[in-house]
């Protein structure tokens, strides 16, 4: 079920009124509620993935009591690897093993020894990459003792299967979303209104930005020779646009949604377009899975201790280790070998940690240092996205060579007045919320009513009228 579709639309207020009016007051009650429709919601692609993601939860639930039991640390850690065999194994299976098949038989290609790897037809289980990592989290924490074991199957179900984050996060943790399911909710209504304002600005984002800049790219990166250097590097712009969109969209409408139930989940997307350095965008973007990846990978590695070579290893293996997150080829290797390449200087020099704050903080303008510093962070960004658009190494070395063409200073054959100008509305309205939780989270706040609603009618119109009458399925769930 599409956030951006009908059947959502419907889904929503009925277990929104079932949560509140049939749950009343009791705890128990509102969480099967919540569970129920959780497993509906993922369902409704295909049924016969339930099973997946309820034996993820079985096999977690009863590891963490295992371990909370457990008198001896080489038990505990026995029921730690059954965790992640079981869930690995199974993000593995579905999503890499025709990858490793593959890489297999090329390996002994190589060597002059034919051999053929049959492939299976496998479907990815949407969501499997969040879902496992959530589940997986929980495991590690109650291994390293920062959470009891939850004894509560149903809160425990819930937390794994939450509809609003289930298939494209953001991944929360075990400590922050599990006692939530836990504690006593009341319906709050400055809460809810500020969650609908939140999926308003993700509907916009996804619909209205992402969806149209979807066309554009997909027409030049079929065939990247047909155009001059300068269409091929505004399409890459144009991708990362509609990536962060489709991305940050979707939390959006998830973090919002989950607040209508009287839920916090964390924040997954901090404005990383006007990042001013490789490290402040990563700091930046899909923060729940960056953060994911330092405290479960980067850190066990040693982190930031030992020695300078030591810390290139880990940043590089963690890089490299993300980027294979994402899919089976080896172009998203490459592409987070790239950015760990990017941030080498910054590691080097001890600058990876020189932007914590907002860009241009209590200033409308910024400076002109500042718009450099953020073009140049672009051109990095867009020259990854390359990787990520190529179908294998080959083809993104023909778009990367096609880029130092001298057409590279050309105007892009790209005609798109309405985009632009949706463009232009949707980075003023970012910059102007920059510093906040989301962008319009206080836009209007201080008008009068008529006027705030006014505004907010006027971005529902946009919508209405910009958004493309087929679904398009969020980016991130093929991951």
């Amino acid at each position: 079920m599409l956030f951006n579709s009908i059947d959502f639309a419907v889904f929503l207020p009925l277990v929104f009124l079932l949560y509140w009016a049939v749950g009343g007051r009791s705890l128990a009650r509102r969480n099967a509620i919540i569970l129920g429709a959780s497993y509906v919601f993922y369902g409704w692609w295909d049924w016969r993935f339930m099973g997946l993601l309820a034996l993820s939860t079985l096999v977690d639930f009863a590891v963490g009591i295992g371990m909370d039991r457990s008198g001896t640390l080489r038990r505990r850690r026995w029921l730690l690897a059954l965790s992640l065999v079981v869930n690995l194994g199974l993000l593995g299976f579905f999503k890499y093993f025709n990858f490793f098949a593959q890489s297999f038989a090329d390996a002994f290609t190589i060597f002059g020894v034919p051999f053929t790897a049959d492939r299976l037809d496998l479907v990815l289980p949407v969501g499997i990459s969040f879902y496992t990592f959530q589940t997986l989290s929980y495991s590690i924490d109650v291994y390293r003792g920062h959470l009891r074991a939850s004894r509560d199957a149903v809160a425990f179900a819930a937390y794994v299967s939450f509809f609003p984050q289930l298939v494209a996060g953001p991944i929360e943790r075990a400590v922050n979303l599990l006692p939530q399911f836990a504690s006593p909710r009341v319906f709050d209504r400055a809460k809810a209104v500020d969650g609908l304002r939140q999926m308003l600005w993700g509907l916009f984002k996804k619909l209205v930005i992402a969806d149209n800049c979807a066309p554009h790219v997909q027409a030049i990166f079929a065939d990247h020779e047909a155009w001059n250097a300068s269409t091929v590097l505004v399409g890459a712009f144009l991708f990362g646009i509609q990536v962060y969109c489709d991305f940050s969209g979707y939390s959006d409408i998830a973090i919002g949604c989950a607040r209508l139930f009287g839920f916090d989940l964390m924040r997954n997307f901090a404005f990383p377009l006007f990042a001013r350095d490789i490290a402040e965008y990563w700091r930046r973007w899909n923060i729940s899975v960056t953060t994911w990846f330092r405290d479960y990978v980067y850190v066990p590695l040693g982190g930031s201790r030992g020695r300078l070579p030591q810390r290139i290893r880990n940043t590089l293996l963690v890089f490299m280790v993300s980027g294979f997150w994402h899919g089976p080829n080896w172009t998203f290797v490459a592409w987070g070998l790239l950015h760990g390449l990017y941030f080498m200087p910054q590691l080097l020099l001890g600058t990876n940690r020189q932007f914590l704050d907002s860009v241009a903080q209590g200033r409308l303008l910024p400076r002109v240092g500042e718009v450099l510093l953020m073009l140049r962070t672009t051109l990095l960004t867009c020259i990854g996205h390359i990787f990520f658009l190529g179908t294998d190494m080959r083809d993104v070395m023909a778009t990367l060579t096609h880029l130092v063409d001298p057409s590279i200073l050309s105007r892009p054959q790209i005609d798109a007045s309405a985009l632009w100008l949706m463009l232009v509305l949707f980075f003023a309205v970012e910059w102007v919320g920059r510093e906040h939780q989301f962008a319009i989270e206080r836009l209007g706040l201080r008008w009068r009513r008529p006027l705030r609603w006014s505004a907010y009618a006027s971005l529902c119109f946009v919508i209405i009228m910009y958004m493309r009458t087929d679904e398009v399925p969020f980016f991130y769930f093929q991951f």
